[in-house]
């Protein structure tokens, strides 16, 4: 039968080993490129906030490019300045144009480039566009996304996710679109003017700070009680 010191120090290793997997989680959990929030009403205007974290521990961020959905295009897309960075919004002629209250408009908003600035090992960085009027023909808009490091790595956030599927490597940030009235969004048009890019952070980083609190705290209780039971052992033969 295993000692009491033995099963102590066992417990201790796989307490150890359980936190240091849910900090890896959390880690990756939280490396994505997203969209916050991540659901807005269909036909609304939006301020959506474009969450970029740096991945590599030997490189920075310098860029990135938004596509924006050709085949819902938006008849109004401005971007909010971001100290430190250069932006440039890239209009493409529609096939159809769009109807709106001031006429026809026959060129949107397809691409948005963010460089000049660095985004550092361990940060991330928020840029924040406002769009309208959002499709009310579909129920997600997906952006994909183009992250370029210092290095001259390109990470391409293009993957489709799928509902019911495991994620993919690289899914492209996704906004899910409501009908009027269909849910709770904090992405109404009155409301939008006055969020700032702080203000717009989602339950994702908080998930994640909370698992990796998690992760460390069984961490180091899987040190404490293993260096309890080997100072018994140790005790124990003396």
């Amino acid at each position: 039968m295993p000692s009491l010191s033995h099963a102590t120090r066992r417990l201790g290793a796989v307490a150890a080993l359980t936190g240091a997997s849910v900090l890896g989680l959390a880690t990756a959990a939280s490396a994505h490129v997203t969209v916050n929030p991540k659901t807005a009403e269909q036909g609304s205007y939006t301020k959506v906030a474009f969450r970029v974290p740096n991945e590599r521990d030997n490189a920075s961020t310098t860029k990135l490019v938004v596509h924006l959905p050709a085949d819902h295009p938006l008849s109004s897309v401005s971007v909010r300045p971001v100290p430190g960075w250069t932006v440039k919004a890239e209009k493409s002629k529609l096939a159809t144009p769009i109807k709106t209250h001031g006429g026809e408009v026959t060129e949107a908003v397809t691409r948005i480039t963010w460089s000049g600035g660095k985004i550092d090992p361990g940060n991330f960085q928020e840029f924040d566009v406002s769009m309208g009027t959002l499709p009310t023909n579909t129920n997600q808009m997906m952006f994909k996304a183009d992250q370029t490091y210092s290095n001259g790595e390109v990470v391409k956030w293009d993957q489709q996710p799928a509902e019911g599927a495991a994620e993919p490597e690289h899914p492209a940030p996704v906004l899910k679109l409501v009908p009027k009235g269909g849910g709770d969004t904090a992405t109404t048009a009155g409301l939008t003017a006055n969020v700032k890019p702080k203000a717009t952070a989602s339950s994702d980083d908080g998930t994640a700070r909370l698992l990796g609190g998690i992760g460390i705290a069984v961490g180091v209780l899987g040190l404490a009680v293993g260096g309890y039971g080997l100072t018994r052992n140790a005790r124990s033969r003396s």
